[in-house]
């Protein structure tokens, strides 16, 4: 688990195709000493595992489902955020990320104003309803608020449902790549982890169990008391 405080920025050093995967080799900006062979590490957003380390970098192996749903950062000379796993001990200084990116969003607009700029992205459409006005959204693995949305229980009408902007102040971007977002980058999108299971407890009919042949007949469907296993509510 991670918090989207980003520890440091590193480049990709290279990268090398294999059949069916891809070994990325990363350069932090400062080496950990105490990085470990098997630990994960989120790379622009995405959980990955170190596969390989030295002095000066490791390398981790991206498999095509997770090149064919994060976004095209994986080239060589490109600029990553990095976040180890936080420990049990650690502040808590972000949200709940996992690092299992839910969507690629793409920046619409970068303005500048007074101690802030100002981005405006549109997240794939089946991410909108995560997207709360003050809520938390993680983009390229950056724990960031949410400050205004469209559509139903938004807060800017001129916005569509799947549009979002995010305030980011100096440091963040004196920190992290993204100071080098344009109109027209894509990211990484990762939704509030607690909104996610808030929906599926819905979908089950809240706090009622179901019984696994009638979650055969329509899965979604909410059941009453009177389906729960063992007849008890």
């Amino acid at each position: 688990m991670f918090t989207g405080i980003i520890e440091q920025v590193g480049r990709i050093a290279r990268t090398e195709h294999h059949s069916g995967h891809l070994t990325v080799t990363i350069q932090p900006a400062g080496m950990w000493p105490d990085l470990q062979l098997g630990e994960s590490i989120a790379v622009g957003g995405a959980c990955l595992t170190v596969t390989g380390w030295d002095e000066a970098g490791f390398t981790v192996d991206l498999s095509r489902e997770t090149l064919a749903k994060t976004a095209p950062h994986w080239r060589a000379g490109a600029s990553v955020n990095l976040e180890r796993a936080m420990t049990a001990g650690a502040r808590f200084g972000g949200h709940i990320v996992s690092g299992h990116v839910d969507g690629v969003a793409e920046v619409l607009r970068v303005e500048a104003q007074p101690g802030a700029h100002t981005m405006t992205l549109r997240a794939p459409p089946h991410l909108a309803r995560y997207l709360v006005p003050k809520g938390s959204v993680t983009a390229d693995g950056v724990s960031l608020t949410v400050v205004d949305v469209g559509g139903p229980a938004g807060s800017r009408r001129d916005l569509r449902a799947d549009e979002f902007t995010l305030w980011l102040v100096p440091h963040t971007l004196a920190v992290t790549t993204l100071r080098t977002w344009v109109p027209g980058t894509r990211v990484n999108l990762e939704a509030d982890q607690l909104a996610k299971y808030v929906e599926r407890l819905l979908a089950f009919g809240g706090s009622k169990g179901l019984r696994v042949e009638e979650s055969k007949k329509d899965p979604l469907r909410p059941l009453d008391s009177s389906t729960l296993d063992g007849g008890q509510s």
